[in-house]
């Protein structure tokens, strides 16, 4: 009896164990290669539509949209067509990781883009890491994205440049081109992407910081923090952070009687930080993965002019990254044999060469992309000048 209630229960462990799907090396989609590629290319789009993001988020659905429609016309990825399937994430974390779960384990995506955030990203890494359905972010700049703990996030890819990247631009430009001396810091201590920047702008900047400020995502009221600083010596405020505040504290600022230059990262790259600061947006000068008054190349001309005839604007840098994510996953997966979601993540760490609308893109052993960057000047809310910097 002993030695068939012991056989009874190695059995029930057994079936437990794979239904659970605890066995090791399984993935949650449920095979070891990840999901494969059938008739059509299945993308998940996991973006900000609703929320605080909404703005930047939809900007790059509609790039996504556009990359997509280009490609499918021209005979799709290998003669498969694109086969978009897109959600909104609502820029709530909690969202984005349901959202991913339905993508990879319902839709049985090969290749999910978006989150545009970098704690949305964060917050999907696990489930498309269980899933081996490799992941792109436009615009999540988090350097722990890619690579952490000295270790790459084999499903994690980006198409815009890290935080240390732009925190090293800033410094310079801010030193170099603007002479400044002395700087005020203003940064967004809610935010991991402002956070990152910050860290790698203070071991660059070989000036005096004279003072720093911080606020949270949200703050409407920034009048009590600029008045106790506006009387200091400083030559440049180097403001860290969204479209949203950034905006207020533009304003508010200028409106105050500061006038020194400010300097940002792409995170105010977006229509609604001048939409809110108005002309007050004078003397601001900000990183971007792309400018209008830039462009790289013919690729990028081209895509200026399709984004301006098929949504009626012109492009911003969150959408021209957005659509380099989807030509990235095209060369992915017409370099070779790419039957599933695990070959295009190896495919994806391989790209090289691609000329996108945010230039000529190599990715490197981290899987961050190696290219140039814009520095942007705007003067009463309208941008003046761009450069392209590296």
């Amino acid at each position: 009896m002993k030695k068939i209630a012991i056989l009874g229960l190695s059995a029930l462990g057994l079936v437990l164990l794979v239904a659970c799907g605890s066995a090791p090396g399984a993935s949650q989609s449920g095979s070891d290669k990840g999901n494969t590629i059938g008739k059509t290319v299945k993308i998940g789009v996991n973006m900000e539509l609703s929320g605080a993001y909404a703005a930047p988020g939809n900007a790059e659905k509609n790039a996504i949209q556009l990359a997509t429609d280009e490609i499918n016309a021209k005979g799709g990825i290998g003669g498969k067509q694109i086969e978009l399937v897109v959600k909104d994430n609502k820029t709530d974390n909690g969202e984005v990781a349901t959202v991913v779960s339905n993508l990879t384990n319902n839709d049985k995506v090969a290749a999910i883009i978006g989150p545009m955030s970098s704690g949305g990203t964060l917050a999907a890494t696990p489930n498309v890491t269980k899933a081996q359905v490799p992941l792109i972010t436009p615009t999540g700049t988090n350097d722990s994205l890619t690579y952490k703990n000295d270790k790459v996030q084999p499903y994690i890819f980006r198409t815009i440049f890290p935080d240390a990247f732009q925190g090293k631009v800033i410094a310079n430009y801010t030193e170099k081109s603007l002479n400044a001396k002395k700087v005020l810091v203003y940064y967004d201590n809610s935010s991991d992407y402002a956070r990152g920047i910050l860290k790698t702008f203070k071991a660059n900047y070989k000036g005096t910081i004279v003072d720093t400020l911080s606020y949270q995502a949200g703050d409407k009221d920034f009048q009590a923090a600029l008045t106790k600083v506006k009387n200091k010596s400083f030559d440049a405020i180097a403001l860290i952070g969204y479209y949203a505040e950034g905006g207020l504290i533009t304003k508010q600022a200028r409106e105050m009687g500061i006038t020194q230059p400010i300097v940002g990262g792409d995170g105010i790259s977006d229509p609604t930080y001048t939409a809110l600061a108005g002309n007050a947006a004078t003397n601001v000068h900000y990183v971007a993965g792309f400018s209008t008054k830039a462009p790289f190349n013919e690729t990028t001309k081209k895509f200026i002019d399709a984004y301006q005839k098929a949504y009626n604007e012109e492009p911003s840098a969150f959408a021209a990254c957005a659509y380099d994510a989807v030509y990235m996953i095209k060369q992915a997966a017409e370099s070779g044999k790419v039957e599933n979601s695990v070959a295009l993540a190896k495919a994806l760490g391989n790209v090289k060469g691609l000329v996108g609308a945010t230039g000529t893109i190599d990715i490197d052993k981290h899987h961050n992309p190696v290219k140039s960057a814009v520095m942007v000047k705007l003067e009463e809310g309208k941008e003046v000048a761009a450069e392209i910097v590296k």
